[in-house]
């Protein structure tokens, strides 16, 4: 077995790091150009809290968005329901769900459902632009499905296919895409973390349906439907390399200072740090920063294509059911800062038993 683990660890870094250049190379001059861009909104509250700077050391079902090898330290069963207020004032609210369960020693299988909703928008057309005409709302809808497992005590790794839906009443989009990660733990208390994800690999995705067709009527007599076509888009692929190191105290206390690398296909990089303080795992505490360029300059400017402040901040409080199963709930929320909009504010309940 131990030469199946080394040809998997190997076949999985050739997949991550020889894939073709042009998609792990952040591209401001692409921004705009990829579709499906909700694949990089992170839907947990828990992760959020510090920028998703502790992808290289994330446990459990979060891990199925930041590192999917993380869901590999699923001891049995796990549950969240997560809300987050997108861009507070403009009514966008993101409802998650996931579910992560061990399946045999080292193995787990999740499944994770984010729904983006924007409430009631008028219909407008030509000749109506005031509306008047009713609403509609769209949809936007991610399945992912993961499979992770422990190869050691320091190996884990895992991945993720993704059911991308994008809709409205007359004109929708579906998709696939793949995401896979590797982490890697180290040190005399195992404190030392590594990790890497490849993320949003898949074919192109376009739109179709009657939404996109236009009566046409060159005379009185006649009547035809012309059929528009629907240019295809790239998913935003991602790159994201991190570490983290825990700074283990007496009475149970730890301090987490993590930091990670993501490159962008179809916007700038970024670099990611933060840190995390738990007291005794009943109390957690967490802050990040994320910098790209032009996001410290003024976001009327063209530096700027960024709404995001970078800064970010959570807290969870976890209460432990059973010590000897094991089993905890938390509540978990995190803030994310904004221009012009009142932050991203999420909130998350976690059950792990």
């Amino acid at each position: 077995m131990n030469n199946f683990y080394r040809y998997f660890i190997i076949a999985s870094l050739t997949f991550l790091m020889l894939t073709p250049q042009e998609m792990l190379a952040g591209n401001k001059d692409r921004s705009g150009q990829a579709g499906a861009s909700e694949l990089l909104i992170n839907p947990w509250a828990r992760s959020t809290g510090w920028g998703n700077a502790g992808m290289a050391q994330i446990r459990g079902l979060e891990g199925i968005w930041s590192n999917v090898a993380g869901t590999a330290f699923t001891k049995k069963t796990e549950l969240i329901f997560a809300h987050t207020n997108w861009l507070q004032g403009s009514d966008i609210s993101i409802y998650s769900f996931g579910f992560s369960q061990s399946i045999s020693e080292g193995s787990v299988l999740g499944l994770a459902v984010m729904s983006m909703n924007f409430g009631d928008i008028p219909i407008t057309t030509t000749d109506y632009p005031d509306g008047g005409l009713g609403n509609f709302s769209p949809s936007l809808l991610n399945i992912s499905m993961s499979y992770a497992k422990a190869f050691s005590n320091s190996i884990y790794a895992g991945f993720v296919l993704k059911i991308i839906s994008q809709s409205i009443s007359d004109i929708s989009a579906q998709g696939v895409g793949l995401d896979a990660g590797i982490q890697y733990v180290t040190g005399p208390e195992d404190n030392i973390h590594f990790g890497i994800t490849l993320k949003n690999i898949g074919p192109t995705m376009s739109f179709s349906g009657d939404g996109l067709s236009l009566r046409v009527i060159p005379d009185q007599d006649e009547t035809f439907t012309l059929e528009q076509r629907s240019e295809a888009f790239e998913l935003p692929t991602q790159l994201v390399i991190g570490t983290a190191y825990d700074f283990n105290f007496a009475n149970d206390y730890r301090f987490t200072l993590a930091g990670l690398f993501t490159s962008n296909s179809f916007t700038k990089d970024q670099i990611t740090v933060g840190a995390e303080f738990s007291l005794k795992d009943y109390l957690l505490l967490r802050t990040g920063y994320t910098y790209e360029e032009g996001i410290l300059d003024d976001i009327e400017t063209d530096p700027r294509t960024n709404v995001s402040k970078g800064l970010s901040a959570g807290i969870s409080v976890q209460v432990p059911l059973n010590k000897e199963s094991g089993s905890i709930f938390s509540v978990d929320y995190s803030y994310r800062d904004t221009d012009h909009f009142g932050g991203n504010h999420s909130i998350g309940v976690r059950l792990s038993f």
